[in-house]
């Protein structure tokens, strides 16, 4: 399997969930907004539901992933001319300042079935292969491996690329760190209270969409 970069980043707004995933007012790239629109991806988006086949149920609760933390999936590989490994076909980034605790959803929907995936603070975010550094904003680094996915299909179709500068308080950005032989690496930039030695807390959870999409939804907690 060839790496293949992601070229394009496409922002959903207001896409919380009904109960079953924290609801929260969703906004687009740059200064935080309400926003509706989103410019074309490369792919089909579905369309966003309130009601997931699988309620939302967290993973990993809310603390400092100072050391890698892992929840595992098993992931059958598929026959053509599906793509082997879950294909991560959208991402998606909303604000949801009302909720106890405040945050700042991204969430990563995959065609297939979800795979194991691992969250860290890092120093820096690199790219797989070439360890070469990737730019990110703010002064912290989550790091996101996805383990049996991919960002790519058969016939080249690719997810989008992200953006750089989002705009929220604490989430201030993320990367893309690679595509390669089943593995699939994203880094947040966070922003924690400069000269503070203290990470932010972060969440994870699961759903599955009526479109059929599985969705790992990360929660970085707002100052």
């Amino acid at each position: 399997m060839r790496r293949l970069f992601v070229p394009t980043l496409i922002l959903l707004a207001a896409f919380g969930v009904g109960a079953c995933e924290p609801a929260g007012a969703g906004t687009s790239i740059g200064s935080p907004r309400p926003a509706e629109a989103s410019r074309p991806g490369t792919l089909p988006q579905p369309s966003v539901t309130k009601k997931p086949v699988v309620p939302y149920r967290v993973t990993y609760g809310w603390a400092v992933p100072s050391r890698p933390a892992r929840v595992p999936h098993t992931v059958v590989m598929r026959d053509p001319p599906a793509p082997p490994f879950p294909f991560l076909v959208r991402i998606q980034v909303g604000d949801h300042p009302g909720e106890n605790p405040a945050y700042t959803r991204i969430t990563f929907a995959f065609d297939g079935p979800w795979p194991t995936y691992e969250i860290a603070y890092q120093r820096e975010l690199t790219q797989d292969g070439s360890g070469h550094p990737v730019p990110l904003p703010g002064n912290s680094v989550l790091r996101i491996t996805f383990t049996d996915a991919q960002a790519h299909d058969d016939q080249g179709r690719q997810t989008e690329r992200p953006g750089f500068n989002l705009g929220y308080p604490t989430l201030k950005g993320y990367g893309f760190g690679g595509d390669f032989e089943g593995q699939v690496t994203y880094g947040l930039g966070i922003q924690a209270r400069p000269n503070s030695d203290q990470a932010l807390p972060i969440r994870v959870g699961e759903l599955v969409r009526a479109d059929g999409t599985y969705v790992v939804a990360v929660d970085v907690q707002r100052a």
